[in-house]
């Protein structure tokens, strides 16, 4: 990767990016709607995340899933075009000239988390107007109280209410969720691929090109399950914090999952974690399947 132009990491990045909200924006809808009305001491319950998904299908058809895409395609496809150059340009700067192909972890981590940490200042704001766009509805359920009608009416009306400092509510808990969780994303990936290759170098060059995206499918994948599994209780608590209707409410994370393990124990916590592993594989394996694409195709070494 030595003299070629930085830039095309964060190119490659965007690329995956857009693969990640066009297949997974849907299952991220359930998700927030369920964090939102599920862990409210009398909110309202939806059975399954396919009682939310059938509910939202009969009242609003498919747009209803991709309620607040916009903004999540401008948010993710930034967000996903940082987070994989800023960690391969860490990385590459960590390792320095002793290049190793096995997964190294003390490498690994800090790129990740670091990246993680960076993009959580931007993730912030787009991710809350995601939510709060996607909690309003015409379900019959949920009505359509909040009267947001774009992005930019949302972003507007809420810096009016609560300030700049407004659109950034959620920001301590999308911080260490990205911080952790990018750890975790990218090092069950960077193993089970190095793992995976090990076991595959032997095979036919003619099947390479199916090798890798074979490969890429299996191993983005399970880090997207990787990376909701460790963090999922920090985005259930960010969900409440950036949709609350109160802006005195606590921003402390660990104050709301405390009161949310107290009255629905750890299944509380771990609200909408069915569409979440439901979309976390196919989204993830479409990203990294399309910035190793994309790398490929930019002329970059991935090895």
């Amino acid at each position: 990767m030595g003299g070629t132009p930085a830039y095309k990491e964060y190119v490659a990045g965007l690329l995956a990016g857009v693969s990640t909200v066009a297949i997974g924006h849907p299952f991220d809808t359930v998700k927030v709607k369920l964090q939102k009305h599920n862990t409210e001491a009398h909110g309202i319950q939806y059975k399954n995340g396919w009682h939310c998904t059938t509910r939202i299908l009969r009242t609003e058809g498919i747009r209803g899933l991709y309620r607040g895409a916009t903004s999540s395609f401008v948010g993710v496809s930034f967000e996903s075009s940082l987070v994989f150059g800023i960690y391969s340009q860490t990385k590459q700067f960590l390792q320095g000239s002793t290049q190793s192909s096995a997964p190294q972890p003390h490498i690994i981590i800090p790129s990740a988390a670091y990246g993680g940490a960076i993009i959580s200042f931007i993730l912030c704001p787009s991710e809350l107007i995601k939510c709060r766009m996607q909690i309003q509805g015409t379900d019959s359920l949920v009505p359509l109280t909040s009267g947001y009608s774009g992005p930019l009416d949302c972003a507007v009306k809420t810096v009016k209410s609560e300030g700049v400092k407004g659109i950034f509510r959620g920001g301590g808990a999308t911080l260490l969720r990205e911080s952790i969780g990018n750890a975790a994303f990218f090092s069950v990936y960077e193993y089970v691929r190095y793992h995976m290759h090990s076991q595959l170098n032997s095979a036919s060059s003619d099947n390479s090109n199916l090798i890798d995206v074979g490969v890429g499918i299996i191993s983005g994948g399970l880090g997207g399950i990787a990376f909701w599994s460790a963090v999922l209780p920090l985005d259930v608590a960010k969900t409440i914090i950036q949709t609350s209707p109160d802006k005195n409410t606590t921003r402390n994370p660990f104050q709301i999952l405390n009161s949310i393990y107290r009255r629905d124990g750890i299944k509380g916590c771990y609200t909408g974690l069915g569409p979440t592993i439901c979309r976390a594989f196919p989204a993830n394996a479409a990203a990294i399947v399309t910035w190793e694409l994309a790398i490929k195709l930019l002329g970059l070494n991935r090895n």
